[in-house]
């Protein structure tokens, strides 16, 4: 894409005055179209049956989405961080689940192959993943290893030609569609976090299994599995980056991951807030409108104040990344506050609709459960203050 020069838009409900170039905003617009059309309408059915939508994704994949932050040469459009992030935040706007779908298959299951892969593994996967011939998934967490990571008990050991791997993954989006993993597993145990690779998986090699993954309190349309490997071998070429600096791969890996994941808060906030918002305005309790009461009121101003800071955090963090710069402690920051913003405005949401905000017959219950998710995945709230914390101590 060309650069173009900013230009100003206005969301409803909130007055924002971000500078986004004109292909930014055309992808905005474009996404903002889609999910309102396409995604809204069958996001209550897909959660309620744990469906996950792959005539949605077949939709989002024409649209080209996937390839926004990609090169051309590779299949993507040069769109950039921030555009793929604004992609984000307009599907979870009106669906967490598909808004995760996105996330997951982009920023965990493609960008580690693009950024590591070397020119093989690259041109190899990389126009499938952004041509929606699969989808992208990523294994990180383990049954005894979520939060330390540098815990990792999954083994590969260098036979000839190949690695063995052995051991197991748990809650891995996009498992059950995958047609590439990015894996995590010990090669030198003597070496801590140092003795930890990262590897391409495709999904058909003998050895390598999924598992059904647990029910979920929310994003139900979001699909998720167990990995397991059992004398898998994976080609020794596929190897993603020397060995050893898989542990440091996976932590620039979610760097990026949480950009996307303040988007997916930031969206989620933004909808329930656009929902409580009318639902004020329309119900009336002791002869006046909700809105019109000053304790509604004031929760609506908390509101959009959270949510306009949240905004600017999470813009900042992926135009950060588009220049170049150091973004790790702005994509902590914005994961942690627009999480956390994502919970207390659902909470309010639901508490402004009153007995309706518990039943299903609204989408804010919906939209609480799914909040919850960005509070723990790419790292838990209590993870991002200790890298937030160590960064400022560090100084």
């Amino acid at each position: 894409m060309t650069v173009s020069s900013p230009t100003k838009y206005t969301l409803p409900g909130i007055r924002h005055s971000f500078d986004l170039t004109e292909e930014e905003r055309m992808i905005q617009e474009m996404m903002r179209e889609f999910a309102h059309s396409e995604v809204a309408p069958i996001a209550a059915e897909i959660d309620e049956n744990h469906r996950f939508p792959t005539e949605t994704w077949a939709k989002i994949v024409e649209l080209g989405v996937p390839g926004i932050p990609f090169s051309e040469g590779l299949g993507g459009s040069n769109g950039g961080t921030l555009a793929y992030v604004l992609a984000v935040e307009e599907l979870s706007r009106v669906c967490g689940s598909t808004g995760l779908t996105l996330a997951a298959h982009v920023s965990l299951g493609t960008y580690p192959i693009y950024a590591w892969g070397g020119e093989k593994l690259s041109s190899t996967y990389v126009p499938k993943l952004i041509a929606g011939d699969y989808m992208g998934a990523y294994g990180l967490t383990e049954p005894n290893a979520g939060s330390d990571a540098g815990g990792t008990l999954t083994t590969a050991v260098l036979q000839g030609g190949e690695y063995i791997l052995n051991g197991r993954k748990c809650f891995c989006t996009n498992a059950n569609h995958a047609g590439t993993f990015i894996v995590t597993a010990v090669t030198d145990r003597s070496a801590a976090a140092k003795g930890i690779s990262a590897f391409v998986v495709p999904r058909d090699i003998p050895g390598f299994s999924l598992e059904k993954g647990e029910q979920k309190l929310g994003m139900r349309g979001s699909d998720w599995a167990s990995l397991v490997f059992e004398d898998a071998r994976i080609p020794r070429d596929h190897l993603l980056g020397p060995e050893g600096q898989g542990f440091a791969t996976f932590m620039k890996t979610l760097e990026g991951g949480r950009v996307s994941i303040g988007a997916l808060g930031l969206g989620i906030a933004q909808g329930a807030y656009d929902c409580a918002l009318q639902y004020a305005k329309e119900r009336e309790a002791f002869g006046k409108r909700l809105a019109d009461q000053q304790a509604v009121g004031f929760k609506l101003a908390n509101m959009a104040v959270e949510i306009e800071a949240a905004r600017h955090l999470v813009y900042h963090a992926a135009r950060l990344k588009d220049a170049g710069e150091n973004y790790g402690t702005q994509a902590s920051m914005a994961k942690l506050y627009s999480s956390e913003v994502a919970m207390r405005v659902t909470y309010d949401a639901i508490q402004i609709y009153g007995g309706y905000g518990y039943s299903r017959e609204y989408p804010v219950e919906r939209m609480w459960r799914d909040a919850k998710l960005c509070t723990i995945g790419e790292g838990t709230s209590e993870v991002q203050r200790i890298i937030i914390s160590r960064s400022l101590l560090c100084k």
